[in-house]
């Protein structure tokens, strides 16, 4: 199986799909959420269990973009999100809408909350320190126990992850939340599990080949002998993950969602990215050693 080999096409697909995001961020901008860009929050207890389809025959006469979620242990209570600043009386007379049609109590209005802006640029910084926190650990215990460019292949790799889940969302237009950023790190963990299987069975056989043996011949008969299992960990987890997608309510499939497509872009950067990544970083030492 040549993977090396087909280095520029792995690297080629990826960039593709992470460039795209990248233009289209430039021309639309970033899809940011209520937690990011502030709004209005309103909780109402309808009695009743209900669809989002009649949820939004109200809500999106003052906002289409509105995000529905059910509250409440029975789901009989309703959350709508939105970006706009609501007034007090602009909420009560959304909220008045909702009493008229279901029959409701003043009291049945639970909450009218206000998200700040500040409190989403305080979130940007709380995500970003985060990332990047992680990212630093991981490479200092990849050196540790591996070596260096171990560390920065499969760091790499990460960051690849993080682009390639971006890049889907600004594509579709999926709002980005405090979801999408806990989802984030839990692909970060799991595509760093994914990719030190594999370099350790590199380091393994690496100590049973001859002296000599090419990199890529190396990285390659590695990346065989543990595909089956990270296919099928992966194939595992996304079956799960997916059935919680389509069954589970809005604010579930909201952090489901970035992680099935991390699942998919860290098996790929696992197998097809951070390998050849190795081979090309160690293949560079070669002419500085002859120079030396």
């Amino acid at each position: 199986m040549k993977i090396v080999e087909k280095s520029r096409l792995w690297f080629g697909i990826s960039g593709l799909v992470i460039l795209a995001g990248l233009v289209l961020a430039l021309i639309s901008g970033l899809n940011l959420g209520i937690d990011f860009t502030g709004g209005t929050i309103l909780q109402i207890d309808l009695g009743k269990s209900f669809s989002t389809q009649e949820i939004r025959e109200i809500t999106d006469e003052f906002d289409k973009e509105a995000s529905i979620t059910y509250a409440g242990e029975e789901k009989n209570e309703l959350q709508i999100k939105t970006k706009l600043d609501l007034s007090q009386a602009e909420s009560m007379e959304i909220f008045n809408k909702f009493k008229e049609k279901y029959g409701l109590d003043t009291e049945d209005l639970l909450s009218t909350q206000k998200v700040g802006p500040a409190i989403g640029e305080q979130l940007k910084k709380q995500a970003i320190i985060s990332l990047a926190a992680a990212a630093a650990g991981m490479l200092l215990y990849i050196t540790f126990r591996f070596e260096f460019k171990f560390g920065v292949a499969a760091t790499t790799a990460l960051l690849h992850d993080v682009l390639v889940v971006l890049a889907v969302y600004v594509i579709l237009q999926i709002p980005i939340n405090t979801s999408f950023i806990a989802a984030i790190l839990t692909i970060v963990g799991y595509s760093i599990n994914a990719t030190i299987v594999i370099f350790d069975r590199i380091r393994e056989n690496r100590g049973y080949m001859k002296r000599g043996t090419p990199l890529a011949d190396l990285v390659n008969l590695s990346i065989s002998q543990t595909m089956a299992r990270s296919i099928n960990t992966s194939l595992t987890t996304l079956f799960t993950i997916g059935m919680v997608y389509i069954l589970g309510v809005s604010a579930i499939k909201e952090f489901a969602l970035p992680i099935i497509v991390g699942l998919v872009a860290g098996t790929y950067s696992s197998v097809l990215i951070a390998g050849p990544l190795w081979v090309i970083l160690k293949e560079r030492e070669k002419p500085r050693a002859r120079r030396a």
